[in-house]
């Protein structure tokens, strides 16, 4: 794992904007919360949201970014820019609109390739059902699959990722969990294509972090990681670490054990409740840093091994508190 690549959610600089910007009228622009990020000390990345952060020179964009010391982690789809997409993008009735969605992929693809990143991450919200009796559950499976599979094979250069996620905006998703994510990419069967873990997504999937993580190693690619919190209820969006702090750390020794070479992205929300999002963003870097080195202690410390082969649990969890909160006297 790269330790020194962070990456963060953009939107989450529109957070407090009076702070910012007093004589601001209406919402920040995109280089605006560019130039906010760039003022978090040891970020380097941000990731794009496609088309609303994107316009027609993505090139342009990414010097202007490059400018701010800023560099771009990748891209991330977004299928708001037709209201017929709330009935799901590749998996609509209506075959005009899951041909507009595609295309919006690939031209949101082709913008990544254009501004020099090489990851698209496609969280298919949209795609699921809401009522017994809605849908033909193979008939929308069969489209999903269909559209990833075309999207991903756009570009055998560009890595596509999967975030799965439960559930909203729709009652139940397609892909809700990292098996059912997992079916899907065996289904599609290219290359480029793998899984970003989200671990609020996870945990209100019902999910151990690190569980997930070893699966996806196994029967696939892990491509991206987005470091959150929550109480396993809903998309809370909380800062790393602030509730499952041991599954944090987990994780983080899951993904390191895998080889995971991607950054760390914060997938948080300051802006939900007018947090500083350029202290908030600090905070999270110095909190990975500081499970990274935990992380370290664990990996040198035999006694861990030895508890987890012979799944002692009251061990283990001796072994790690020691090492996050030092020896009882």
């Amino acid at each position: 794992m790269t330790a020194n690549r962070f990456a963060t959610r953009l939107n989450s600089f529109a957070s407090r904007p009076q702070a910012e910007w007093p004589e601001l009228v209406g919402k920040p622009s995109m280089l605006q919360m560019a130039a906010r990020a760039a003022k978090v000390a040891g970020l380097t990345d941000l990731d794009l949201n496609f088309p609303d952060h994107v316009g027609e020179k993505p090139a342009e964009i990414a010097r202007k970014l490059g400018d701010l010391g800023l560099s771009i982690n990748g891209f991330a789809m977004r299928y708001y820019s037709n209201p017929a997409f709330k009935l799901g993008a590749f998996t609509n009735p209506d075959p005009a609109v899951r041909r507009e969605a595609i295309d919006l992929t690939k031209a949101g693809i082709d913008a990544a390739r254009e501004a020099g990143a090489n990851l698209m991450t496609l969280w298919l919200g949209q795609d699921g059902f809401d009522y017994a009796f809605q849908a033909d559950y193979a008939t929308l499976w069969q489209h999903e699959i269909d559209g990833i599979r075309e999207v991903t094979a756009h570009d055998p250069d560009c890595q596509i990722s999967l975030e799965y996620k439960p559930n909203e905006p729709r009652s139940y998703s397609l892909m809700p969990d990292a098996a059912t994510t997992l079916l899907a990419i065996r289904d599609v069967g290219l290359a480029n294509l793998g899984v970003t873990l989200d671990f609020a997504h996870v945990l209100y999937a019902d999910e151990q972090p690190a569980f997930a993580a070893a699966l996806v190693a196994r029967h696939s690619k892990l491509l991206g990681v987005h470091l959150n919190d929550g109480y396993a209820k809903r998309d809370d969006g909380l800062m790393v670490g602030a509730v499952h702090t041991l599954q944090t750390v987990e994780l983080l020794r899951q993904i390191r054990r895998d080889g995971y070479a991607g950054a760390i992205y914060f997938d948080t929300f300051p802006d939900m409740t007018g947090l500083d999002p350029v202290h908030e963003c600090e905070v999270n870097i110095a909190t990975v840093k500081r499970m990274l080195r935990v992380v370290d202690r664990l990996e040198k410390d035999n006694r861990l091994s030895t508890a987890i082969d012979g799944q002692d649990a009251v061990a283990s969890q001796a072994i790690i508190q020691e090492a996050m909160l030092g020896p009882d006297s």
